[in-house]
């Protein structure tokens, strides 16, 4: 009996030690920021505005190839039109950055926690996680494929949940062509 006693010990010891350094949550590969590219595009009554924003850091977690997770941080500072040059870029890319809608001094990243990750076919997923802007985070959702070492996802965001409100129509009336739609489109094209 003691002998028993004793072998079970062992066992649970030998379990807890290998538990205890074994990486459960699968595979973290980083990002490659400088290959990877993050376009928005934003539309109003009068049209649409375009423009890149870099991701600070970013990694993707993977269990047996198959993603399970990620994380990302985004430099807000960075945010410009594409669309546009010279003094109309100028007042659009300072405008974004003002307080009127990313507020970027105050905040200058936001992130982006995935919470859920549901496998949708050989190479998508349904991802479900939690974005932050300007301090307030919201769940959102959205899809993502995986192609070997690069990876494309597709978000709608809608800015009032985190606090942009300008020229929205959901919070003032007769805008007419001055108005602003809530969502905007984030296109993310990544390499880790």
């Amino acid at each position: 009996m003691k002998k028993t006693i004793k072998n079970l010990a062992i066992v649970a010891l030998v379990a807890f030690t290998t538990f205890s350094f074994t990486n459960i949550g699968g595979e973290k590969k980083e990002i490659k920021t400088d290959e990877s590219k993050v376009v928005w595009k934003g539309y109003k009554v009068t049209g649409s505005h375009e423009g890149t924003i870099a991701i600070k850091s970013g990694s993707l977690t993977f269990d047996e190839n198959k993603l399970v997770g990620g994380e990302f941080v985004i430099d807000m500072t960075t945010i410009n039109s594409t669309d546009l040059q010279g003094e109309y870029k100028g007042k659009l890319d300072g405008h974004l950055k003002s307080d009127d809608f990313f507020g970027v001094e105050k905040h200058p990243t936001a992130t982006l926690v995935f919470k859920k990750v549901t496998a949708s076919g050989k190479n998508a997923y349904n991802v479900t996680g939690d974005l932050t802007i300007k301090g307030k985070t919201n769940p959102i959702t959205f899809t993502i494929s995986i192609y070997g070492n690069k990876a494309t996802a597709s978000l709608k965001v809608d800015r009032t949940k985190y606090g942009v409100e300008y020229n929205s129509t959901s919070f003032f009336e007769n805008l007419k062509d001055k108005a602003i739609y809530d969502e905007f489109d984030l296109i993310a094209d990544l390499e880790f």
